[in-house]
């Protein structure tokens, strides 16, 4: 539907232990940064359509914010 091709990435039973995986901590950080977003926090829509305007509008709100190098001010430090 989307277009993306997902790969599950296993850990290794050779090694002990807690190690990080390298592409999980970038999904990791994708997600935690869209869910920023109050409206991307929680499922409000019952049609799939805007959840996925709105993924796309934070996804380039972000990207805009890294090019630019400026920051929006917040309620914290407003």
């Amino acid at each position: 539907m989307l277009g993306i091709d997902v790969e599950v990435v296993k850990r290794t039973d050779t090694q002990p232990g807690f190690v990080p995986v390298k592409e999980r901590w970038i999904v990791e950080q994708v997600y935690g940064t869209l869910m920023l977003h109050r409206r991307l926090a929680r499922e409000y829509e019952s049609r799939p359509e805007p959840s996925v305007s709105r993924t796309l509008w934070a996804s380039m709100a972000g990207m805009v914010r890294r090019l630019t190098g400026t920051s929006t001010p917040t309620w914290r430090n407003a």
